[in-house]
């Protein structure tokens, strides 16, 4: 299913690219780029002027709200819940044949990791590295089938950082329940895949879209699907409503000085 609609993807902070979502346009402008993010690409490519006192009014309503937000949210710590089994998206199926060590699942591991100084710092490293080495690219998976998940390729989607991350972060001795790739889908509809890493403070997500890591609730994707924590190879339908409460503008606009 996932990959074969189209990804969304960040601008490279090495410099090699100058697109900065897959469905935006090459050389878009800062002010594009933030107008999409909130309200769609077409619209904010159409109407810049009106969408951009949209996206000022947001931003002084926003300081406000991040206000009022408790920094340590006792919701934020709801784990993300799984409803009936789903169909694995189909690239991930071709991913395992391929790397298969990569989808081997231990019963005995722990189901969550210990959040502390050391693993944040290896989710930071691991987050940030792989960001920077792969360059964004859009990749066609259909109808020949000649494209895939890949491991580390120098130019890839967010299927790519995704894989990449969860790989180094096992080759890094973090349990393969605990690191759990999921489907969803940005504010402006565009298909999407994260990963997202069971934690004791939560369940927090490494995106190609931003260096920093939030809790999945933190963030303003619509969650459909996640791989098992038992069996990787298998997934779930994300228990509805699959929406997170909603984010600050505040958080937007922190979002967006991280591109």
């Amino acid at each position: 299913m996932f990959g074969e609609y189209g990804c969304c993807y960040g601008q490279n902070t090495r410099g090699h690219s100058n697109k900065a979502f897959s469905c935006g346009k090459p050389n878009s402008t800062l002010l594009e780029i933030a107008i999409t993010l909130i309200t769609g690409c077409f619209m904010a490519h159409r109407y810049p002027s009106i969408y951009l006192a949209m996206f000022v009014g947001a931003l002084s309503v926003g300081s406000a709200d991040a206000g009022s937000r408790s920094p340590q949210d006792s919701s934020l710590l709801m784990p993300i819940e799984v409803a009936s089994p789903t169909l694995a998206p189909f690239q991930h199926v071709r991913f395992c044949l391929r790397y298969p060590s990569d989808c081997k699942s231990d019963p005995r591991e722990n189901g969550r990791i210990d959040l502390n100084a050391e693993t944040s710092e290896l989710l930071k490293r691991v987050n940030h590295s792989v960001n920077m080495y792969i360059n964004p690219r859009p990749k066609s998976y259909a109808p020949y089938l000649g494209e895939g998940w890949t491991i580390a390729p120098e130019m890839g989607d967010c299927n790519d950082y995704a894989v990449t991350k969860r790989h180094q972060l096992l080759e890094n001795g973090l349990p393969s329940k605990a690191l759990r790739l999921a489907v969803v889908k940005t504010a402006s509809g565009v298909g999407h895949l994260v990963l997202v890493v069971v934690t004791t403070k939560g369940d927090i997500v490494l995106d190609d879209l931003t260096e920093v890591i939030r809790h999945w609730q933190s963030t303003d994707y619509h969650w459909l699907k996640i791989q098992s924590a038992t069996d990787s190879r298998f997934w779930y339908e994300i228990k509805g409503p699959a929406i997170g409460p909603s984010v600050s503008q505040a958080d937007r606009r922190a979002r967006l000085a991280d591109q």
